[in-house]
């Protein structure tokens, strides 16, 4: 497990990193942290984001992946280039080099206007990219990897060898339970995770209001919404 700073840097709110493996739940997850009114930043959305239509970015990517990812209107083609960096790990490698810096950016701009006593932070590749030291908590949202290759398959439309080439592709199911502080176990009904959450979003409250106890008087604290 990484090491957690003791108490948020700067006086800014507790973030919590939110990981899990494809079609394991994390965005039903942060949806119903969202419902408790939690901010949320998704490292996906953030993805999309630097890669809009028209921004320069976009043109890098194409111009170093290839033009058959543009689409008719001038986007991404996201179906495609993960088609593409899921069977090619070195391409992989090349897209996160070119994507994680402005991704860094835009989460701390986003970070920082969002306030609140603590955020979720959806990483998808938080232990892939050993990034889980940047954050107070992990929480990961576990199943078995046989749920996730039937989730797969009537999600996306792909073939078993398909879905377990995209699990192959990230890191372990064990390595990710040991890089975790939380677990939220999603192996049944959509709403079975409501009560998780909701105990989650206690304890999470308790820790922040903890470790801001923590700061010094001289830190700027958050402004919540």
């Amino acid at each position: 497990m990484n090491a957690r700073p003791a108490a948020p840097a700067g006086g800014r709110p507790l973030r919590v990193g939110l990981t899990g493996g494809v079609a394991s739940g994390k965005t039903t997850v942060s949806l119903l942290f969202g419902a408790l009114g939690v901010p949320v930043i998704d490292a996906d959305q953030v993805a999309r984001d630097v890669v809009a239509p028209g921004t320069r970015l976009l043109a890098q990517v194409f111009e170093n992946f290839g033009t058959q990812l543009r689409r008719p209107d001038g986007s991404l083609d996201r179906s495609a280039l993960r088609r593409l960096v899921f069977t090619d790990l070195r391409t992989r490698r090349q897209l996160e080099d070119l994507l994680h810096p402005a991704i860094r950016v835009r989460t701390e701009l986003l970070a920082a206007k969002a306030g609140g006593q603590y955020q979720i932070h959806v990483i998808p590749l938080l232990v892939e990219t050993h990034a889980g030291s940047q954050y107070d908590r992990v929480l990961l949202v576990d199943c078995p990897e046989n749920l996730q290759v039937a989730r797969l398959l009537a999600r996306d439309g792909c073939d078993e060898q398909q879905a377990q080439a995209m699990l192959a592709s990230q890191a372990s199911r064990e390595a990710r339970l040991a890089a975790a502080d939380d677990v939220v176990v999603n192996d049944s009904a959509a709403v079975d995770l409501t009560p998780k959450v909701a105990a989650l979003h206690q304890h999470y409250l308790a820790l922040a209001a903890a470790t801001g106890a923590l700061r010094s008087p001289g830190d700027a604290h958050p402004t919540e919404d």
